[in-house]
């Protein structure tokens, strides 16, 4: 993780952005509207690594994408660099593209297996006007080198790599247009361990060699705690915590974030107290839960949560989060003060559910 020199303006900014398919009418039948991404606002600084987490399904891609405006949004705007590209035409987009690129998720599935390596590389620098003539060959040359490939594998189709090795293929790709930004689509969730951690090095490496801004789109926190300088954590379509990466593991305030960091693993037997905070299902995102919308599965939830969404409240020291009761939540794991009658509340609900966790636990079955 580096040292982020938090400049004036950012590099890439989404102001309430907003995401809707579906919602079509016919003449028989109509198709529901997916909410997939609702009223986000995030800013990226030049230089950092910014993360996007939650489970599948929350919309994280899609922000991702809306950001690259590889897809439109229904609302909202996206700024790069101050200026608003949101409804640039695609001619003005397209020079714009060299400086933001993209890592997609399937390293099998985001190479055309009919060109050779080299043609794929060489793409973005030739509709750039980057490089002519021998010149192409050369950068091409240079890339593969880069990302710990030999040059002579140019000559080769990507069905005769592994993924590891195309996701570096996928990688010098992304490199070659010169760019500033970088987003990664879940860059290595479909890649054994060992080739994950190879593949997370050099995207690091790669950063401090040419300055790059990352986004990093994941559900591994245990990847994003290693690389990452600030955390978004999004679910059904919304941001519910943004936080530096070390007070977010160290101390969680949405009890979604909690949840999520209880369910990564730990190595050791008995390592750690195992409390998971979340119950039930994800609410379709054709249908979201009025107010809070991780109300239904959320333990601490009162009627407030239900019925009053709430907003992504400024707590401090660079860190927001969207529950109404996230201070008396902390007071319960962390006494600090006398209990009025909202924190007495929650410790009677919370003191059912320990109750409910443990009798569920006694009653299981040994595996």
């Amino acid at each position: 993780m580096s040292e982020t020199v938090q400049h004036t303006t950012p590099i890439i900014e989404g102001r309430n952005l907003a995401k809707r398919f579906g919602g079509k009418k016919g003449l028989f039948q109509s198709s529901p509207t997916v909410y997939a991404v609702n009223d986000v606002s995030i800013a990226v600084w030049p230089g950092e690594t910014f993360a996007i987490v939650g489970e599948s399904g929350c919309g994280k891609s899609t922000l991702a994408r809306l950001l690259l405006r590889l897809i439109e949004p229904s609302d909202g705007k996206v700024l790069y660099q101050g200026k608003d590209i949101t409804g640039l035409p695609a001619s003005e987009m397209r020079s714009l593209r060299s400086e933001m690129q993209i890592i997609f998720q399937d390293p099998f599935a985001s190479l055309n297996p009919r060109m050779t390596v080299g043609s794929i590389i060489a793409e973005p620098i030739r509709l750039h006007g980057l490089a002519k003539g021998k010149a192409v060959d050369d950068r091409v040359a240079e890339l593969l080198r880069i990302v710990g490939l030999r040059p002579e594998y140019a000559d080769r189709y990507p069905h005769e790599f592994s993924g590891g090795q195309r996701q570096r293929i996928g990688v010098a790709r992304a490199l070659a247009g010169q760019p500033k930004l970088i987003i990664g689509d879940e860059p290595v969730s479909a890649l054994d361990v060992s080739i994950q951690a190879q593949v997370i090095n050099l995207l690091e490496d790669l950063k401090e060699q040419f300055g790059l801004t990352l986004i990093i789109v994941a559900h591994d926190l245990a990847v994003i705690r290693h690389m990452s300088d600030r955390v978004a954590v999004m679910y059904l379509g919304e941001v519910v915590e943004l936080s530096p990466v070390d007070p977010l593991y160290e101390k969680p305030l949405h009890p979604y974030t909690q949840t999520l960091l209880d369910a990564i693993p730990v190595p050791v037997p008995g390592g750690r107290e195992k409390r998971s905070l979340a119950r039930g299902d994800v609410p379709s995102p054709t249908n979201p839960p009025p107010g809070c919308r991780f109300h239904t599965r959320c333990p601490f939830a009162l009627q407030k949560c239900r019925e009053v969404h709430p907003p992504l409240e400024d707590v401090g020291d660079g860190r927001f989060v969207a529950c109404h009761l996230w201070r008396e939540i902390q007071e319960q794991d962390h006494p600090t003060a006398p209990l009025d009658g909202t924190s007495q509340k929650l410790a009677e609900r919370l003191e059912i559910y320990r109750a409910y966790q443990s009798a569920k636990e006694k009653n299981s079955p040994v595996g």
